[in-house]
């Protein structure tokens, strides 16, 4: 039967203490993510359908829950789950550290550690019993600007452990799983095909792709648990194996909908809430127009592309940027400087609730080449 744990951590709520205190962009920036609603957990978004609907396969609904917490070191993200030393994942170009030694979580894969540290899995795993869980919720990551992708938004990890006496994962035990929430989310008749994959903590690894309009499209992730990651976690891999799932809940939701944009699913707007159901073909409240805007600057090269990013959504918001372009981007020391750099981006302005005007979009592009210039000491060209 089904049982949630929720995992205890005074060291989350000492770094949140922490950030409450500071002022620096940094701080401001991570402590508005992690206050963003978590729709996993909200009525009535589909991104919460989605958890109902994998809950009520009965292969699922046996795994206990885990809610571990948002803020967890890097070295248990990185480190117990085998991510090479040189990943980019470890850089704090593309994770958000909360200090030197922790980090905004960048998967809910990290449950599995907090899973196996509970004194009830530990004995029931002495014991030699199978245990498995699953976790859902916000993750964070720093990530370019457009239409389908978001710097905040939602997994869901599963894993199965069990005696290799009593069974051999294999690679069938990956696809069953798969179908399964496939069928869950898409219905009966989906379309599926099954592809090679790799991943840093299982092998093998499989994606599952599903045809939609005449197309594939990589929608699931599985894979036996990594010897090496068990026994990292204190799980003697010559005793057991596992399978595991993982993936990201609102590329299926845009694929069941055919959503636009990503940031409808946060959307307030009531004639867009009530048209977030699974299945349902989302039909354009009212198209409002994009105003385009370049921006040039020579910059430093320590400049980072992810953090820039965050700045324009700061400046700008959220609910305004449709998507960021890198078009043009090099090295001239004669014209621009030493240890100079060149880049010059594309903004797409829109609001998914009026016309934006020329007037205000003009304020706030000026605004983001004032906060460039201060910020990066960046020189507009």
């Amino acid at each position: 039967m089904m049982k949630e744990h929720i995992i205890p951590n005074e060291e989350e709520k000492k770094l949140l203490k922490s950030l409450d205190k500071r002022e620096d962009a940094d701080a401001l920036r991570m402590k508005r993510y992690l206050s963003m609603p978590d729709l996993s957990r909200t009525t009535g978004s589909p991104i919460y359908e989605i958890i109902q609907k994998i809950l009520n396969i009965p292969e699922i609904a046996k795994l206990d829950v885990i809610k571990n917490p948002e803020i967890v070191p890097a070295d248990i993200s990185f480190d117990l789950f085998d991510f090479p030393k040189d990943h980019p994942t470890r850089s704090k170009s593309d994770t958000y550290y909360a200090d030197d030694k922790n980090i905004l979580r960048t998967h809910t894969t990290v449950m599995w550690y907090y899973y196996t540290q509970l004194p009830e899995i530990k004995e029931r795993i002495e014991k030699g019993e199978s245990v498995g869980c699953f976790s859902y919720g916000k993750v964070y990551r720093k990530d370019e600007i457009d239409r389908h992708h978001m710097n905040v938004f939602h997994q869901i990890d599963g894993w199965f452990l069990c005696r290799k006496a009593e069974k051999i994962i294999g690679i069938q035990d990956l696809q069953n799983v798969l179908i399964e929430i496939a069928q869950a989310v898409f219905g009966k008749d989906v379309k599926y095909k099954f592809n090679e994959d790799t991943f840093p903590f299982t092998t093998p690894s499989l994606e599952m792709e599903i045809e939609k309009d005449g197309k594939w499209v990589e929608v699931l992730g599985s894979g036996v648990v990594k010897a090496k990651v068990l026994d990292n976690l204190g799980v003697d891999s010559n005793i057991y194996n596992g399978w595991a799932f993982g993936f990201g809940l609102e590329r299926l939701a845009i694929i069941s909908m055919e959503l636009p944009d990503i940031r409808l699913l946060w959307s307030e707007d009531e004639r867009v809430k009530k048209q977030l159901k699974l299945g349902s073909k989302y039909k354009e409240v009212s198209k409002y127009p994009p105003v385009t805007r370049d921006i040039s600057f020579a910059v430093d090269k320590s400049f980072i592309p992810n953090n820039y990013f965050d700045l324009i959504r700061e400046v700008v918001g959220e609910d305004i940027v449709e998507e960021v372009k890198l078009i043009d981007k090099y090295e001239n020391e004669e014209k621009i400087g030493k240890n100079k750099i060149s880049y010059a981006y594309r903004i797409i302005y829109r609001s998914l609730e009026k016309t934006l005007t020329s007037t205000e979009v003009d304020t706030m592009h000026k605004k983001l080449e004032q906060k460039t210039t201060e910020i990066y000491k960046a020189k507009i060209r």
